[in-house]
């Protein structure tokens, strides 16, 4: 599933032809992804402006004039593909090469650029776990978005808040950080590399980072800092392309030739000095990947 990188990327390779494009023509080309389409959706979209396209954890949200928001997932395989005119093929290069077919081709969105551009969007899901619902209130508000966590980026996840939002928890470290309400849009692949990182175990418990300690600020902060720069190193990096992401340029991006620890079972661990390995164990049946020589 694309992470918050991933996701966050997709927003950036949208935003300069779909913010202050106007919608001139939808097709659905069948009524439901991971849940039907929104009733009227293409009546209500028709004809009018995206205004701005944010991002929250991993849901895209296009903000519409005179209209409903609509909220976007991507779910395990969803992508946009970006075609201008004369264009029949999507540029870049492949290092997973993705499906093409226009089966899998699900909503197609024409618009005219803010620069009077003709532009398709189209919405390519071959899995069809993606999504996408209206929200008629503050999308903050709705329900899919309402109970998200602290965001990942920028200065606001300090070693004091993730002290805070962990204190007392007996659950996994890696199971805390993965808890959605908590801090929103962390996924598998970037927690065990900030875990790395921080050289903690994921097997700690959540509360051993949230005591009063030196020790135990100092861990809560290195954790902090350790997943807000592996977030910010993988979105500069343009996400990673694992199994079947892509940017909406049809390019790769290569944050995973940068794995520490991920999808590294068996290799030497990178950490200077170590001289461990790394390994991988299941978690609530997801793959971990991590060093116990120096992961504490």
């Amino acid at each position: 599933m694309p992470e918050l990188p991933e996701v966050e990327t997709v927003r950036r390779g949208l935003q300069p032809v779909m913010e202050g494009a106007r919608l001139i023509k939808i097709e659905t080309r069948r009524p439901n992804l991971r849940f039907p389409l929104p009733e009227r959706f293409t009546e209500r979209l028709t004809g009018r402006t995206i205004t701005a396209l944010a991002r929250r954890a991993k849901y895209l949200i296009f903000h519409v004039e005179d209209g409903p928001a609509l909220i976007c997932h991507l779910g395990m395989s969803g992508s946009f593909r970006v075609e201008f005119p004369n264009s029949e093929e999507t540029p870049g290069g492949f290092y997973h090469e993705r499906s093409k077919s226009t089966v899998h081709d699900h909503v197609v969105f024409d618009l005219e650029t803010a620069n009077g551009a003709d532009v398709r969007v189209v919405f390519n899901d071959p899995r069809r776990f993606g999504f996408m619902l209206f929200s008629e209130v503050m999308p903050d508000s709705h329900p899919m978005l309402a109970e998200l966590g602290v965001e990942p980026t920028g200065n606001t996840l300090d070693g004091p808040l993730l002290a805070s939002l962990f204190a007392g928890r007996k659950s996994p470290l890696k199971a805390a950080l993965l808890d959605q309400r908590l801090i929103a849009g962390l996924g598998n692949i970037y927690v065990s590399e900030a875990l790395w990182r921080a050289g903690l175990s994921p097997l700690r418990t959540a509360g051993t980072i949230a005591g009063r300690t030196a020790k135990d600020k100092e861990r809560a902060t290195n954790l902090a800092e350790a997943v807000r720069s592996v977030i910010a190193d993988a979105i500069a990096a343009g996400g990673s392309s694992l199994r079947d992401y892509m940017q909406t340029d049809g390019s790769l991006g290569y944050f995973q030739h940068a794995f520490a620890v991920y999808d590294r079972a068996g290799e030497a661990c990178r950490t200077p000095g170590c001289g461990g390995h790394v390994e991988r164990i299941v978690q609530s049946g997801r793959s971990t990947f991590y060093c116990r020589a120096c992961q504490k």
